[in-house]
């Protein structure tokens, strides 16, 4: 095989994410390379904070690491979080945005600035409107610090509490003036200002990138697919990946490649740095 040309995973469907494809073999230490943490990383669990990176996963990352040049991750959770959930502290120069851009860890370090003052009113009031609103049982809130989030995958109805939950959530974030971000079995109200989309299209111009790969599995990813749709054009060839699940087909509908989940993207990563290493001699 040529260098351009892809294995049985690496295979985008769509004229454009073939482009970028090429661009990124062509030329590797000039690509960055982004990824989302759950359900792209990692498997769903029904509880966050027992999230574990797909085995073998963050080796790939670590091994694209030397050919690349640049492995982000760009997550809802708390970057801190993210890295001691993951591991991602094995994978060499890796940047990880938390908060959907809101903070930075990089070499041990997280930069961030301070919540704005909603998320101590919603923070308040969150625990009291649940309870109000008759969600069933196992609906569950978590504080990630600079935002909240109402879990229902553990509930008793997971749709029925969604449903129970959106116009409070609505409401509330509206007098907080802050975000509503649905999501698999979740909705997050957060920080106006701050998406997925904007993140990655900082970190690109930041890093000089000239081609870029993202791969998501949520609605929160939906505007980093919309940031490569812009970078492409002003002439930065990007590939929109989804990791798929049953729950979100969205995703699917918009990436360049889909593949079976976290496991299947272990397989791509593997792929991918096979074919920028090219044959062994």
């Amino acid at each position: 095989m040529s260098p351009a040309e892809p294995g049985p995973l690496l295979s985008p469907t769509t004229d454009a994410g073939r482009a970028a494809l090429t661009a990124l073999l062509d030329d590797p230490s000039t690509a960055l390379t982004g990824f989302d943490f759950d359900g792209t990383l990692a498997p769903i669990v029904a509880d966050p904070r027992d999230s574990a990176p797909q085995a073998g996963i963050v080796e790939a990352l670590a091994d694209l690491a030397d050919l690349v040049g640049t492995v982000a991750v760009i997550t809802g959770r708390p970057a801190e979080t993210a890295v001691l959930l993951g591991g991602l502290d094995r994978v060499p120069g890796i940047v990880v945005l938390g908060h959907y851009g809101a903070e930075r860890w990089v070499d041990g370090r997280v930069i961030a600035a301070d919540p704005p003052p909603g998320v101590a009113l919603v923070r308040s009031e969150l625990p009291a409107l649940v309870e109000a609103s008759g969600a069933p049982a196992g609906t569950w809130i978590e504080d990630k610090g600079r935002s909240l989030a109402v879990h229902t995958r553990r509930a008793e109805d997971p749709d029925r509490a969604l449903a129970l939950l959106a116009e409070p959530l609505k409401e509330l974030a509206e007098r907080a003036e802050l975000r509503l971000e649905p999501g698999r079995m979740v909705i997050e109200l957060r920080p106006q200002g701050v998406d997925k989309g904007a993140a990655l299209t900082s970190l690109v111009e930041e890093r000089a990138a000239r081609s870029v790969l993202y791969a998501g599995d949520d609605l929160g990813d939906l505007p980093a697919f919309a940031a490569v749709t812009a970078l492409r054009e002003r002439d930065v060839p990007g590939l929109t990946v989804c990791s798929s699940s049953d729950e979100v087909t969205e995703v699917a509908d918009a990436a360049d490649l889909v593949v079976p989940g976290p496991a299947g993207l272990a397989e791509l990563l593997a792929e991918l740095t096979k074919r920028i290493r090219g044959p062994v001699e």
